[in-house]
């Protein structure tokens, strides 16, 4: 069995992978070929690391003063911290293409 911390990185790892192909499958629509980050794209995956590793830290601290006097697991408290990042994105991203700032541009761009 896995440590709870491989675990909990298992999950970290995991989260920036689907917000990654979450994020990049809205611009495969456009133009076929090569991608890269742009600058408000490089901020946007540099805010999500930002809040996982905060979540890490943060996440067992703020879950046992929120909690019933039944502790709660680091890292349950962590996992369900990264799913709400995830959820966080969703509309995030959909704000910055409301403003006209892509996350990713094609090779043609």
């Amino acid at each position: 069995m896995l440590p709870p911390e491989a675990v909990s990185a298992f999950a970290a790892v995991f989260i920036v992978g689907m917000v990654w192909l979450r994020t990049r499958m809205q611009y495969s629509k456009r133009a076929p070929g090569a991608r890269s980050l742009t600058a408000a794209g490089a901020t946007y995956f540099a805010a999500l690391g930002l809040l996982l590793v905060l979540g890490w830290f943060a996440a067992p601290a703020l879950a046992h003063q929120v909690s019933t006097p039944v502790p709660v697991a680091p890292t349950l408290a962590r996992v369900v911290w990264f799913l709400a990042v995830y959820y966080l994105f969703i509309p995030l991203h959909r704000v910055l293409r409301a403003r006209g700032l892509a996350v990713f541009r094609s090779g043609e761009d």
